[in-house]
């Protein structure tokens, strides 16, 4: 797998991510599609690519100093099953090490809670819902 990765909203790649998002969260989710695409501005986009598909995404933004927040990781369909995600939250990973990031956060729904948890993240606090999928704090620290 390529990773590409912009902070660019008006780049292929960013086209390339909200497509897979499209797919996972708006069509097999059914979240809104005004609630996925809110606060776009000022993120860094991943998009993990096989042969020439955009396969994987996710999106980071740095939420106070040495902390990364993780969000809209998305797989379609057809790649899951391949560790696909698992690789791209590594490359994000060594990314964030290599900025001097100390601590990565997510919001995981809470049936993607035992993915998170076999790269490492632990569960912290207490469950919320957003957008009416029950979901928890996860962090690891880097």
């Amino acid at each position: 797998m390529i990773v590409k990765e912009t902070t660019s909203t008006n780049s292929p790649t960013y086209e390339d991510a909200l497509s897979i998002r499209h797919e996972v969260f708006i069509t097999e989710q059914n979240i809104p599609f005004e609630r996925e695409i809110e606060g776009e501005e000022g993120k860094h986009y991943f998009v993990g690519y096989v042969g020439t598909t955009a396969a994987v995404c996710a999106r980071t933004f740095l939420e106070s100093p040495g902390i990364w927040h993780v969000q809209r990781v998305a797989c379609r369909k057809e790649y899951r099953g391949m560790h696909l995600a698992s690789e791209l939250m590594r490359f994000i990973e060594e990314k964030a090490s290599d900025s001097g990031i100390k601590l990565i956060t997510l919001g995981a729904q809470d049936q993607a809670a035992p993915f998170y948890e076999r790269l490492g993240f632990k569960t912290i606090g207490e469950g919320f819902f957003d957008v009416g999928i029950p979901h928890h704090r996860m962090d690891k620290e880097i």
